[in-house]
């Protein structure tokens, strides 16, 4: 997953939809350099705007402010990208590059989609089982450096404002009460002991207060005791009140007024909004009865190729008792967190030298392999990946879930890691980040579809990278492409079709061999994020679709890597953009090997 850290700033972190700061162009000025600076500055207000997201691109400017969640900001917010919009149009088109042309026509895409947004208050749902204000520093510190004096003093800062941000979120949430935009109990009934973590005997034993544990050697001694000490204070001020404040809200008010639906669909314009998010994570046109079919389709495929497996190892019963076997045999566990944890970087190790089997370009950005926070663990899915920052100070960090260890599968180690660093999220998002000629927001777009169909297509290349010689490793890439199977029949099962949670763990549970905790936390997530789980199988299966072309078009000329360097080159792009841009590179390819006359 992104994994990437959207799980923890949910629609904050991958997809920098623009915020807009309309600053015209003066009138001399030629169509391509007005469209730029359109682009630069609507990324800029972004970043003023949403400071969380700053950090997370590895912006330090406003790394001492907490997103403003005031009516009248989030209003302005909107007007913004109204604005943007019709700044957009007054460009004239026809005067672009084909390039820009490109760029103007997915930005119109991007600010529509936007705008088509504005009639549903998923803002007023601020706060998850996965992250909120109650987390904010679980899930902000691992984004953050702190190697001088100011990056500590900003850190204070926010401390400082934590007070104001919080009432902000519960002013927010008391609209969702009033107005019907209110989460399920189901999943917010794990938020109270969230909470209670945090409510610590002193300061020092703050999460808030991490960064002051052990200070760099860059700030001095006298300077360290200074900040120490306002750090105490903060917390103990600010901070700890705010939570008690925030708890006593939450568990008074807010949970009992949570709703007994699991389903989007029963929010106030429920369908629409389930229909809009099905599009946006998928970037398509597909109905959701339509994605509901296709996951089942895909359901029976993967049970046959998880049967010849069962075959193959001669397993002697039936494929659910090989999954009870799978789940359960002490072979297939690590009883240490630290064991597995190494597990794990031996693995991202052993990937590194086989990219060169199937990419030609590859990205400059390293990353590491690191535990999720011990907060987060227990209510987080098994892993998920944080790209660098956009100055490379911070490198991409691919989390794993060391929580319970004796719950964690050895056979899904291999996909999972293919998955989240290379040659999935790491891979692709580092190689967008380092495009020289493309705006900000094409390099840092986010479209679920392509990011996340990218992560689950990259775990098929370990048959491509000589990565799946054990039976069993097959196994967990074929209960991976299941898992996003499942995903599609009981997401939209569940916000459209009158599944309760319940239905949706028992049918993830009959056809993947995923742990119960796995299979729990993963279910509680798609009732979080209603619609961003199509996106994986949906995505996926366009790319697998567009590779396959390619190799009946072109034949033995097929060349893996070129197709891989195409396909990644521009970035993440909406499904269909992609496809036209993949046609052309084959209509290219198969011309360049006609013979000459």
């Amino acid at each position: 997953m992104l994994s990437v850290a959207r799980r923890l700033l949910p629609r904050l972190l991958l997809c920098l939809l623009p915020y807009a700061a309309v600053a015209p162009a003066a009138p001399a000025a030629g169509a391509a350099t007005s469209l730029h600076a359109l682009f630069d500055a609507d990324y800029q207000r972004k970043l003023r705007e949403d400071s969380l997201t700053a950090s997370y691109v590895g912006d330090d400017r406003y790394n001492d402010q907490l997103p403003d969640l005031s009516p009248a900001a989030l209003a302005a917010r909107q007007q913004a990208v109204r604005d943007s919009r019709g700044a957009l149009l007054a460009i004239d088109r026809k005067a672009l590059s084909s390039d820009d042309q490109l760029n103007y026509d997915i930005y119109l895409r991007d600010l529509d989609e936007k705008i088509a947004g504005f009639r549903f208050h998923e803002e007023r749902m601020p706060v998850t089982q996965q992250g909120g204000v109650h987390l904010l520093a679980d899930s902000t510190l691992q984004l953050l450096r702190f190697e001088r004096n100011r990056d500590y003093a900003d850190w204070l800062a926010r401390l400082q404002a934590y007070g104001r941000y919080t009432d902000q979120n519960i002013a927010l949430m008391r609209l969702g009460m009033a107005s019907g935009w209110l989460p399920p109990k189901a999943i917010m009934q794990r938020v109270p002991a969230q909470i209670a973590a945090q409510l610590v005997a002193t300061p020092e034993d703050s999460s808030y207060y991490a960064p002051f544990r052990a200070m760099s050697a860059n700030v001095t001694a006298a300077d360290q005791a200074k900040l120490r000490a306002a750090a105490k204070a903060a917390v103990s001020e600010v901070v700890l009140p705010a939570l008690r404040r925030f708890q006593s809200f939450f568990n008074v008010e807010y949970l009992p007024a949570c709703r007994d639906s699991v389903a989007a669909g029963d929010l106030p314009d429920g369908k629409a909004y389930y229909d809009y998010l099905a599009s946006v994570h998928t970037t398509t046109s597909f109905s959701v009865t339509q994605i509901h079919d296709i996951g089942l389709k895909e359901v029976v495929r993967l049970h046959a190729d998880m049967e010849k497996i069962r075959v193959e190892v001669s397993f002697q019963g039936d494929l659910p008792a090989f999954f009870s076997y799978l789940r359960n045999d002490p072979k297939f566990h690590y009883n240490d967190g630290a064991q597995l944890l190494m597990a794990y970087r031996a693995l991202a190790k052993r990937i590194d030298p086989e990219l060169t089997r199937v990419f030609g370009v590859l990205p400059r950005a390293p990353y590491g392999v690191v535990p999720i926070p011990a907060n987060l663990a227990p209510d987080t899915t098994t892993a998920y990946y944080n790209d660098g920052s956009a100055d490379g100070r911070r490198p991409g960090s691919f989390y794993v879930n060391l929580y319970k260890p004796e719950t964690r599968l050895i056979w899904e180690m291999m996909p999972l890691t293919l998955h989240e660093s290379v040659p999935g999220h790491h891979l692709q998002l580092s190689l967008a980040r380092e495009l020289p000629d493309q705006p900000m927001f094409r390099r840092l777009a986010g479209y679920s579809a392509f990011v996340e169909g990218w992560g689950l297509y990259a775990e098929q290349l370990g048959y491509d990278m000589g990565l799946y010689a054990d039976p069993y490793d097959r196994m967990g890439q074929k209960t991976y492409e299941m898992w996003r199977a499942v995903r599609l029949v009981v997401d939209t099962g569940m916000h459209a079709q009158g599944w309760t949670r319940q239905q949706a763990i028992d049918y993830f549970k009959a056809n993947a061999p995923k742990s119960d905790l796995d299979i729990t936390n993963e279910i509680d997530r798609y009732i979080a994020t209603p619609g961003q789980a199509l996106a994986y199988k949906i995505g996926q299966m366009k790319i697998s679709e567009l590779r396959a072309r390619a190799q009946a078009r072109l034949g033995d000329r097929f060349d893996l890597r070129a197709f891989h360097d195409e396909l990644l080159g521009a970035g993440a792009l909406p499904l269909a953009v992609l496809e036209k841009r993949m046609d052309a590179w084959l209509e290219a390819q198969a011309q360049a090997a006609q013979p000459r006359t």
